[in-house]
């Protein structure tokens, strides 16, 4: 079995944002089971918490960035790769700046923080998807190809081409995730010196810098040229020179290195699911726009197999509203779950149908009626109390109180004729009368509000 991790202790880096230029620290944090990757904007009052999702990506020019109600998160894929390349499955990143700082332009000082850092084991089995069939996207008029095929491990086979002779046509691999330290995380991102200049006029790229990219030079450069970068980039005259293509005499680590850098990206990229995915990717020409897009499709795969195995309606539940009544003490109008469908050792689902006869409805949003947000986090919280009471002795004897909400998110309304699948899943084992939960709401294919809950079990008063 494996488990999901998280790291140690804190680490902090800090240097300039590539797109902004200002100077900003990034700290990585432990964070519980379940998590997942958080990133979190402290130099806004109250913080602003992102979660790395592919469905929340708004822009991927010269990076990916992540946008939740007008707050962004830019150049993630750097740290994004390390985290997945590392294993991390759950992460807290504080940043005081809008984007993640570029660094050398490589996931290789992530690297060494994770490394320093220390990687923590934790008490609850590591959730990744087995891809069942082959997904693709394609861009035919730039030549984009994207493929997911069904694996037993997670590998990528990655082409670029270009048509300049200094990079020309270049091939990268990784299978599984030994090697990726030593032979994906220190590469580094690269660009045309032509292209350079022109962001850097359009004021683009305010924390470009020649230590953090490779820069192809495919033109000569005479005096009066050097003259010009050197003032372009703050540089002295004489540091400005072109070795193998490559200004500044900066060596590539491998003759590759273009290739391995854009297989790096993708990690970071793919790691947007939110959870590793074990398949062979085949990529022909990728970039951020690409990778987003799959990693996109694969989230609606994912979770369109997850809720048709959460709920059959053709199948008998597990657990009746009878069945329920024993275990809970609740009564109209505060039963508000209908039926359980499944359980295991760590998860259950249930279900609850919503009528206009409700009556709620009365006064709420009466000419539009919408189900208060509140009650779809209580009737989450019920669906919690029963997996927590599922091996309790006499469980007359005891009730279930809802002790904490936190991180509570509503998406889509819910409004009579929906039919609401909860599922629940539990994040700690069951310490001193308390479970910590995950809770996702769910109306068809399309999630609806999500929380995590800490239930306590309390014995009742006779």
């Amino acid at each position: 079995m494996e488990y999901q991790t998280t790291i140690k202790t804190p680490f902090s880096l800090a240097g300039p944002g590539l797109h902004t230029g200002g100077y900003i620290k990034a700290t990585v944090l432990p964070a519980p089971v379940g998590n997942g990757i958080v990133f979190r904007r402290v130099d806004i009052s109250p913080a602003v918490e992102i979660p790395a999702r592919a469905d929340i990506v708004g822009n991927t020019n010269h990076g990916t960035t992540l946008v939740v109600n007008g707050v962004t998160v830019s150049t993630i894929e750097h740290l994004m790769s390390a985290l997945h390349g590392m294993h991390i499955d759950n992460a807290f990143v504080e940043l005081d700046g809008p984007e993640v700082p570029i660094l050398d332009g490589s996931a290789r000082l992530w690297v060494e923080g994770i490394i320093k850092s220390g990687i923590q084991t934790q008490e609850a089995e590591r959730r990744y998807y087995k891809l069942k069939q082959t997904v693709s996207w394609a861009d035919p008029d730039s030549g984009i190809e994207m493929l997911a095929v069904p694996a037993d491990d997670f590998m990528i086979t990655s082409a670029i081409e270009f048509k300049s002779e200094l990079i020309g046509n270049q091939v990268a691999s990784i299978k599984g995730y030994d090697g990726y330290v030593d032979n994906i995380a220190c590469c580094r991102t690269f660009v045309f010196l032509h292209e350079v200049e022109m962001l850097l006029a359009a004021n683009l790229i305010k924390g470009g810098d020649l230590d953090n990219a490779l820069v192809f030079v495919d033109k000569p450069l005479d005096d009066t040229e050097k003259d010009r970068l050197a003032a372009l980039f703050g540089k002295e005259r004489d540091t400005i020179q072109v070795h193998n293509g490559v200004l500044n005499n900066i060596e590539p680590y491998f003759a590759n290195e273009p290739a391995r850098h854009k297989l790096l990206d993708f990690m970071g990229d793919i790691y947007l699911v939110g959870i590793p995915v074990k398949a062979h990717f085949f990529l022909k020409c990728p970039g951020h726009r690409a990778n987003v897009a799959l990693a996109q499709k694969l989230r609606q795969v994912i979770l369109q197999e997850q809720l048709t195995t959460l709920y059959d309606p053709n199948q008998p539940p597990l657990l009746d509203v009878v069945d329920i009544r024993n275990f809970m003490p609740h009564r109209y109008p505060m039963l508000l779950v209908d039926k359980v469908v499944s359980m295991t050792d760590d998860t259950i689902v249930g279900v609850k149908n919503v009528t206009v006869n409700e009556p709620y409805f009365v006064g709420h949003f009466p000419d539009k009626p919408v189900v208060p947000g509140v009650l779809v986090i209580e009737s989450m919280a019920q669906v919690g109390g029963l997996f927590a009471m599922r091996n309790i002795e006499n469980p007359d004897d005891y009730s279930t109180v809802l002790a904490r909400v936190h991180d509570a998110r509503f998406r889509l309304p819910v409004v009579p004729g929906d039919t609401v699948v909860f599922k629940i899943q539990q994040l700690s084992p069951l310490k001193m009368g308390c479970l910590r939960t995950k809770g996702e709401a769910y109306v068809g294919n399309k999630l609806v509000a999500s929380a995590t809950l800490t239930t306590m079990i309390s014995k009742n008063n006779n």
